[in-house]
């Protein structure tokens, strides 16, 4: 394999097994006032229940996200190639255009949708659950029984869109902080400090979430609003049919408009950009410190 898919890999699951926590009372922040736990649903009270909560729904991410960010980083430097073919490493692109940058970002983001959409609906469902007896296999079993490969990509449209926009800026916004950063040097492909990459990743993290923050609430709503069966029309005395009811991402984004207006799209954002800045500065830092090593083996 090459270099930066096991960089992009490794670091993808660590930044997904130190943010999940955070990731939890987003996901319930997000939901709140929805029909759905929100984040003031009672948490199990025992220590062991009270530890395993801390990685509820982290199982299906940490797997997925580690292929997930393989697909992101390993599109992008293949899509940046192609529209530079100049570049020489992947870690260095001063010089190249902030414009292809964000394409080559937007294409990567896209690319993850195989991966995103199941484990983003697997991850949200399964950090709703309360009683600590849910597990992201048992969601996923769910889902299966329920709706196939079909009902696995559940909200998968606005996934792929929140993907596309969120990563060109997250690649964009990562670089210019990084060449800000490099500018004090003489060399500008110089290699970053520890610092500077752990900074510019916390930015681009930051960035990204505020970015698409609304689609992203509404991606969540999405996956995991409750069924409503609604009862039809009596075809036979006694005999009724159970029709389910799920609402469309502009069904959603207009629910959440009239009960709480614009503050409604960003429920939860100081938390998770709190999560964005740590689990993003520790990504991109993993990353390089990777690339580096496999670059330059001692």
């Amino acid at each position: 394999m090459s270099a930066d898919f096991w960089a992009s890999y490794l670091s993808g699951a660590i930044g997904i097994l130190i943010g999940n926590r955070l990731d939890v009372v987003k996901v319930r922040a997000q939901t709140s006032n929805a029909g759905v736990p929100s984040s003031g649903a009672p948490e199990p009270s025992t220590r062991g229940h009270k530890f395993t909560a801390l990685f509820r729904g982290a199982a299906a991410p940490i797997l997925g996200y580690g292929a997930l960010n393989s697909i992101l980083f390993m599109s992008f430097n293949r899509s940046l190639k192609l529209l530079d073919p100049s570049i020489f490493d992947y870690t260095k692109l001063a010089g190249v255009d902030l414009g292809k940058i964000w394409i080559a970002g937007a294409v990567g983001g896209f690319a993850t949708f195989v991966v995103s959409a199941p484990s983003e609906l697997i991850k949200c469902r399964t950090q709703l659950v309360v009683d600590g007896q849910g597990s992201s296999y048992a969601v996923f079993k769910d889902i299966w029984r329920r709706g196939g490969i079909r009902g696995l990509y559940y909200g998968g449209t606005i996934t792929s869109l929140r993907d596309a926009f969120g990563y060109g800026w997250y690649f964009w916004s990562y670089e210019l902080s990084k060449r800000l950063f490099l500018s004090r040097q003489p060399d500008p492909f110089s290699s970053p400090s520890a610092a500077d990459v752990l900074i510019s990743g916390g930015i681009a993290g930051v960035v990204t979430w505020v970015s698409i923050y609304p689609l992203d609430v509404v991606k969540t709503r999405l996956q995991t609003q409750p069924s409503v069966y609604l009862e039809s029309q009596r075809l036979l005395p006694g005999a009724a049919i159970a029709a389910r009811y799920d609402q469309t991402s502009v069904g959603v984004a207009r629910e959440i408009w009239q009960s709480a207006g614009l503050r409604g799209f960003y429920r939860g954002l100081g938390v998770c950009s709190v999560r964005a800045f740590i689990v993003n500065a520790v990504q991109w830092y993993v990353y390089e410190t990777i690339m580096a090593l496999l670059r330059n083996p001692q």
